[in-house]
């Protein structure tokens, strides 16, 4: 495989690769599509289900739970069954998962088809990401991950508002059936366009370790998660969150004593490709941690419904599609720093949100920021996979999705206290206009901390073209 990528170059796709994107890209739309499109059904589930809030939340919170359980065995079990069998099997569980939501009569039935739906979701990018690195050189990483940086980022910013349309026009149930006949095009498209290469020897599993990291990031997830349904700190989410550091710290030792470890913590090692981790995690937290409050903004103090509210967010996605094609042209390093820039200056005009502010301007500013966006994560994540050996890729690649997810969730936590403690005194519109505007001043310096390890990724970038024109100035000409 090395060797007829070698021939096409970088530049050119072989039709391996061209599948596999294209296969990937369906299942990337569904798992981050589902992250998004459930949030809006949470007033419509409490009232057809006849039940509270505090139950409606773990219809979320279930989801997140199971996939964040299961991203971790996804390396190993890629490497054992088979990547693109591992795929398939994602994809039938996380559409059987979406049936049974679907069909499911009572809170309890759906929290449970959710819990299956995470299972199957949780698989599909880190073993989408394996079947599609291992059809590319180095050199076209960038231009894959601009390529899936369509449905990564624009299933989330549209999940709103098809979700509003859906639920309003046929109901909540609808949410669930759209992944069925998508999910199916992704099964049978799988099976007919990637080889269905059996597995080989993937060491021996690592029961101990998937037991850690599972409860460690499980732990973590549902303290966050309970975190940003109370809007406080509380005694079951300190469980959780103590409980799961704890366990996490116990993996890492684990792991470095163990021959066969679950997840090679190891790879840390690679100062780029831990400056690229630690930008990945940060640049989760601002974005998606940002992307829950201009939502509450349009609906608490401007009073829009969730169709109209989800629109006037849309164009984060508009500025995301039209910077993708430039993910790759000037280098990871700088692309990523000069992104996270432009993420930081376009948070600057929310910090003076009011009653009033223009709807145009809002837009435009939206649109700066899918730019940033869309300029820092996407070149950061090409960073880290450039930063290792081929061999290394199963082991990196769930750690990617699990600092991607946890980043986000802790940002939207630490985002959701800060805003719940600005409105404990503001009861006007203008004084929860001020609260937004001070959480605001959070998501700034999130994005600033997201910054500083880009630099370091644009400075090794810069001192390897150094080199790299050092030896050719000292090549003897023949």
């Amino acid at each position: 495989m090395t060797d007829s990528i070698a021939v096409i170059g970088p530049e050119r796709f072989s039709p391996g690769l061209r599948r596999a994107i294209g296969v990937v890209m369906i299942g990337a739309s569904l798992s981050f599509l589902d992250t998004t499109i459930v949030n809006v059904a949470v007033h419509s589930l409490s009232a057809d289900l006849y039940a509270g809030l505090s139950s409606v939340q773990w219809v979320i919170t279930a989801y997140l739970l199971a996939l964040a359980a299961v991203i971790p065995v996804s390396g190993w079990a890629a490497r054992r069954f088979g990547a693109a069998r591992l795929y398939v099997f994602a994809l039938v569980v996380f559409t059987i998962g979406s049936v049974w939501c679907a069909l499911s009569p009572s809170m309890g039935m759906l929290i449970a088809a959710r819990a299956l739906q995470g299972i199957g979701g949780g698989m599909i990018m880190p073993v989408g990401t394996i079947i599609w690195t291992a059809h590319a050189a180095k050199p076209q990483m960038g231009k894959v991950i601009a390529l899936l940086a369509i449905p990564i980022i624009f299933a989330p910013a549209i999940g709103p508002v098809v979700g509003g349309l859906l639920i309003q026009g046929i109901g909540w149930q609808a949410i669930f059936w759209l992944n069925v006949p998508i999910g199916i095009a992704g099964i049978v498209l799988a099976l007919c366009l990637l080889p269905m290469e059996k597995g080989g020897d993937a060491g021996r599993f690592d029961l101990l370790g998937l037991v850690l990291a599972s409860l460690g990031i499980v732990g973590i997830t549902y303290g966050l998660a309970e975190i940003g349904v109370a809007g406080r700190l509380d005694t079951a989410a300190v469980i959780g969150l103590l409980a799961g550091v704890l366990a996490l710290a116990s993996f890492v030792l684990h792991a470095l004593r163990s021959k066969y470890p679950l997840l090679d913590v190891r790879l840390y090692a690679n100062r780029e490709f831990t400056a690229a981790m630690i930008a990945t995690f940060a640049l989760g937290a601002a974005n998606y941690g940002g992307m829950i409050l201009m939502p509450l903004y349009l609906q608490a103090v401007r009073g829009e419904d969730v169709i109209i509210a989800g629109l006037l967010v849309a164009p984060t996605a508009i500025g995301a599609l039209l910077s993708a094609p430039f993910t790759d042209r000037f280098g990871p390093g700088v692309t990523s720093f000069v992104g996270a820039a432009i993420l930081a200056v376009a948070t600057i005009p929310f910090l003076f949100l009011t009653t009033t502010t223009s709807y145009w301007l809002l837009c435009v500013v939206m649109v700066a920021r899918g730019i940033g966006f869309s300029l820092s994560i996407l070149p950061t994540m090409t960073a880290a996979y450039q930063a290792l050996r081929p061999g290394q890729i199963p082991d990196a690649t769930p750690q990617l999705n699990i600092l991607q997810r946890v980043g986000g969730a802790i940002g939207t936590a630490v985002l959701a206290v800060v805003l719940a403690g600005q409105f404990r005194d503001q009861a006007t519109p203008a004084e929860q206009a001020s609260g937004f505007a001070t959480t605001f001043w959070w998501v700034l310096a999130i994005t600033i901390i997201a910054a500083i390890p880009t630099t370091l990724l644009a400075y090794t970038e810069r001192l390897a073209r150094r080199r790299t024109k050092a030896s050719g100035s000292r090549r003897p000409i023949t």
